[in-house]
């Protein structure tokens, strides 16, 4: 329920923020930027801010053990900065993608524990968070709508490959953590909105993306790993472009 209520109250920011830039656009008659769609390739920056939350299921060993009682992922926000490369393939149809895609994010779990370990700073509510700084390479093919004046809707989706430069996989020292692999790969889906303005052309987007791989590096010799099987990540994010 809390993540569906957080997915409503991000998408009614977006409506709002879009509402207003919409009304702001449509001033006068003047046409921005007559030849920017025209061009084979324009280059962006982006900005964004993400919500990101772990899928996982239990390990039967959940069932078969009285420490751990319940395990929940904690939604939590981060950041991401990319450089947007989108090349025209025709008046409706662009592929894009993101040569430098930086994703800053703090997932977490949270475990109900029944024997907590106090002088390893245990309670009976303990929070695990797992910090991530991913590089991300996005294939994402975009269909946009006509051009109505000075604005554009669009729908993109995609495919993307990920690599965790924070990935503690590889930890000897981890009794407390949970492990992560490097690498990941998913998919991603959303919808975008042109702006075109005298100089520039602005694009909020939302966006939601899946990850397939199986984050979870899995030690049986670790208590808050052990109970766990598969990992995916989901996140929600929106952001601004300026071309």
């Amino acid at each position: 329920m809390q993540h569906l209520l957080r997915i409503k109250i991000i998408f009614l920011l977006a409506v709002f923020i879009l509402s207003s830039l919409f009304g702001f656009s449509q001033r006068g008659i003047d046409l921005n930027l007559p030849d920017h769609d025209s061009k084979r390739i324009h280059f962006g920056i982006n900005i964004g801010f993400n919500r990101s939350h772990f899928s996982f299921t239990h390990h039967p060993l959940f069932m078969n053990q009285d420490s751990v009682m319940i395990v929940e992922s904690i939604n939590s926000s981060g950041l991401n900065l990319a450089w947007l490369v989108n090349l025209n393939l025709s008046e409706h149809f662009d592929i894009r993608t993101y040569p430098l895609n930086l994703t800053f994010t703090e997932k977490a779990f949270e475990y109900n524990l029944k024997y907590p370990d106090k002088p390893a700073g245990e309670d009976s509510i303990t929070i695990k968070k797992v910090q991530s700084i991913s590089l991300t390479l996005p294939l994402q093919l975009k269909f946009s709508s006509d051009r109505i004046n000075n604005f554009k809707v669009y729908m993109m989706a995609g495919v993307k490959a990920e690599y965790d430069l924070a990935s503690n996989a590889g930890a000897r020292k981890a009794e407390n953590l949970i492990k992560l692999n490097r690498f990941d790969f998913g998919i991603d889906g959303g919808i975008g909105f042109h702006f075109y303005f005298p100089m520039f052309v602005l694009t909020p987007e939302l966006k939601m993306g899946w990850g397939l791989g199986n984050l979870h590096s899995r030690d049986k010799n670790l208590k808050f790993s052990n109970v766990i099987d598969k990992i995916n990540s989901r996140t929600i994010s929106f952001s601004l472009t300026v071309e």
